[in-house]
Formats: structure tokens, C-alpha cells, sequence
């Protein structure tokens, strides 16, 4: 019984090896891990209730169900990651969230917290997907480069933040799943010693978490 479940498992990760679509590292993907996971957890249960053939019967029911987990925020990474290609905006995995990093030149004027026009774009498509998977929450936050201090970046981090989450609502977000704030300086990804280093670190940050 134990090499029926193992085999199982295996034949599943073996069949759900993929390319990364951002990095083009071959990889088993997030579908594949839940699929694996749900595959043993189903088998173990299904032989527990009817000995071989309960195990697998168990092992299909788990990885439909383990797949349907990891894939639901594949499926919304790939969509954004073609919607948003060539506009500037990184999507990126972290974790079992999605992370998206949209800079300054894209958002805001330097010292403004009035959105350009140009976001308009990019934020209708993040909102056409998320509208579209309604089962994940959005964490918009807003970073500033270390220029100035934290009375005067804070706030502004915020202003930018709830400026992004109200045009998502707008474009028909429920604001039950949106959340803003700012962090102001103290998330920088790049150096404030440099005039490019601090560009990137002007940014606003959307991540799409996984409310299932």
C-alpha cells in the first residue's frame, strides 16, 4: 500500500514539471505541489476507509482538490503576467501570493499623491482579473525613497496606496477586499544612495493573497 501511494504521487509530480513563465526555470509548479500533497492525503485516507481500491479513488479526489488550491493563484499570475507585459509593472511569486511592483514613473509624480493617467491602464487590468478570481484580497502599499523623513513620507506612502485602492474600487473591487497603507522609506528594495536606486524604491506594491 505505502508504494501505491508513493507511486501515485510521483506519477503526479512527474506529469506537472513547467517552465516559470517570469524566470524560464523548469520547475514543478504550485498546481503540481497541491496536486502532490492532495494526492497523498487522499490516498492515505482513501486506503484507511478501502484498503487499495479505496486509496485510489482517494488520490484523484485529492489532487483535484489539492491542484485546485495551487493552480487558482497560477492561473491569476499567468493572466496578469500577460496583461501587464511591456507596461513596466513586475508580477512576481512570493510564496503562495502575487506580488506586483508598479514604479513611480508609472503612478505618481515625485512629492504628488494625484495618480497619472498612465496607472489607468495598468490598475483596469489588475482589476479585470481580480474581479475575475474574486476569492483573493488585495494589500496595496505604498513605499518612498529615504529623501525627506518619516512625517512627511508616511503619510504620503498612504495617500498613494488609498489612491490605488479606490480606483480599483471604482473599477468595481469590493472594498471589503482591498487594503492600503503606506511604509513610507522603510521597505527600500533597491539603494537610496543613487538617483536610479531611489526611483525604484518610489513605488506602490499590490499583493494579491489567496482568501480560500
Amino acid at each position: 500500500m505505502k508504494k501505491l501511494i508513493l507511486c501515485l504521487v510521483a506519477v503526479c509530480f512527474m506529469n506537472a514539471c513547467a517552465t516559470d513563465p517570469y524566470t524560464g526555470e523548469s520547475k514543478v509548479a504550485k498546481t503540481a505541489w497541491g496536486a502532490g500533497i492532495g494526492t497523498a492525503l487522499g490516498a492515505g485516507v482513501g486506503a484507511l476507509i478501502g484498503g487499495e481500491k479505496g486509496a485510489l479513488i482517494g488520490a484523484g479526489v485529492g489532487a483535484a482538490t489539492g491542484a485546485g488550491v495551487g493552480g487558482y493563484m497560477d492561473i491569476q499570475a499567468k493572466k496578469l503576467g500577460e496583461k501587464l507585459r511591456g507596461t513596466g509593472v513586475q508580477v512576481m511569486r512570493d510564496g503562495e501570493n502575487i506580488r506586483l511592483i508598479m514604479p513611480n514613473s508609472i503612478t505618481f509624480n515625485t512629492n504628488d499623491d494625484a495618480m497619472k493617467t498612465s496607472a489607468n491602464a495598468v490598475l483596469d487590468s489588475v482589476a479585470i482579473v481580480a474581479n475575475e478570481y474574486d476569492k483573493t484580497n488585495l494589500q496595496i502599499v505604498g513605499h518612498t525613497d529615504s529623501t525627506g523623513n518619516d512625517k512627511i513620507n508616511i503619510p504620503l506612502s498612504q495617500r498613494r496606496a488609498v489612491s490605488v485602492a479606490n480606483y480599483l474600487a471604482l473599477r468595481g473591487v469590493k472594498a471589503s477586499r482591498l487594503n492600503a497603507y503606506g511604509v513610507g522609506a522603510s521597505s527600500p528594495i533597491a539603494s537610496n544612495d543613487t538617483e536610479e536606486g531611489r526611483a525604484q524604491n518610489r513605488r506602490v506594491e499590490i499583493y494579491l493573497i489567496n482568501a480560500q
